[in-house]
């Protein structure tokens, strides 16, 4: 107990008289104080005492995908900080290869009572994936916003970037410059992003007179070794314009053109999504579609805040406008193309 206490006092600065009174739930101490201790025994992992289990901590979970992707730490840094506004600390819980599974980390956060959980990619966007810790969360009322086109069943307010006009104006960008042969390499069949994105290619390209064949469609894990093997097989197919589902595909597109003896843009054009970090640093710069970040992680804040704090959030979707940003991996079609 005296250690507890210790390093709790130690956490939130005040003296470990103060955190006493807190746990004993005693007068004399501010609403600020209290709340900071209170956080910070979540923070340390320490159970609550029992007459203020009741409370949900002023935790936040923000649960990623990965990390190797920049897009995921981009919203990290943009959703923690929003939060850290609006008085809540953010959990950032970030699965790996054969370690701690998004079920067990909503099991982890629903022990530690936490206001709300932000997703921002995950499971509920994979039609074929176990979605049961998401009832969970709806059958103990947590408040939940996603990031990224979700599954239908789930009743959960989202924030998404358009798919469907990111595809289209990718699509007319790389037909703009007389690229005819134009290949897609998206995510898994299940994955709904990749779902609409494949969507919006065929009416992108039934609009200008084509059509998408099957053959020019590539799935792939969301890695840039994904994206080179994937991209290999479209430009074996003769494909010269790549539209990818995420920036690291994209790079990998890249990679592909280059071990085939191609050159980008010369002969094969590349553009990605996301424009996460860096990407106007690569070689060429990659021409990609933007999410704006700022925008959808704030918007994701400002709907889990109306719902902690007891306003009603209809479950649905708001969308935001991508932004296409030319740079070099994309030129004219080749001659012979």
């Amino acid at each position: 107990m005296t250690r507890r206490l210790a390093q709790v006092a130690k956490k939130v600065g005040v003296s470990e008289a103060t955190v006493s009174r807190v746990l004993n739930n005693k007068p004399g101490v501010s609403e600020a104080t209290r709340q900071s201790v209170l956080t910070a025994l979540d923070v340390l992992g320490y159970e609550r005492p029992t007459q203020l289990r009741g409370e949900r901590a002023r935790l936040v979970g923000l649960v990623l995908p990965e990390l190797q992707n920049p897009i995921f730490p981009a919203f990290a840094e943009v959703i923690g900080g929003a939060l850290a506004q609006q008085g809540l600390t953010p959990v950032l819980c970030t699965q790996t290869k054969g370690g701690v599974s998004e079920a067990d980390y909503v099991e982890l956060l629903l022990q530690q009572q936490v206001s709300g959980v932000v997703f921002a990619g995950g499971l509920f966007a994979q039609a074929d994936a176990e979605h049961g810790h998401y009832q969970r969360l709806a059958e103990r009322n947590v408040p939940v916003v996603l990031v990224n086109a979700s599954i239908e069943q789930l009743d959960f307010p989202c924030v998404a970037c358009d798919d469907a006009v990111a595809v289209e104006q990718a699509w007319r960008h790389l037909a703009s410059l007389g690229h005819e042969r134009i290949g897609l390499v998206l995510g898994p069949q299940d994955h709904m992003p990749s779902q609409r994105k494949l969507a919006a290619a065929r009416a992108a390209a039934r609009s200008l007179g084509g059509e998408l064949p099957d053959d020019a469609v590539e799935r792939a894990l969301f890695s840039l070794e994904g994206g080179h093997a994937a991209a290999a097989r479209l430009l074996a197919r003769g494909i010269t314009g790549v539209i990818c589902a995420s920036d690291p595909l994209a790079l990998g597109a890249v990679r592909a053109a280059r071990r085939a003896g191609r050159s980008v843009p010369g002969e094969v054009s590349v553009v990605g999504y996301d424009d996460s970090a860096f990407m106007n640093c690569t070689e060429p710069p990659l021409t990609t579609v933007r999410q704006p970040i700022e925008a959808m992680g704030r918007a994701a804040v400002e709907l889990l805040v109306a719902q902690i704090q007891g306003s009603t959030v209809p479950p649905g979707e708001l969308l935001f406008e991508p932004e296409l940003v030319v740079r070099g991996s994309t030129g004219q079609a080749p001659a012979d193309a």
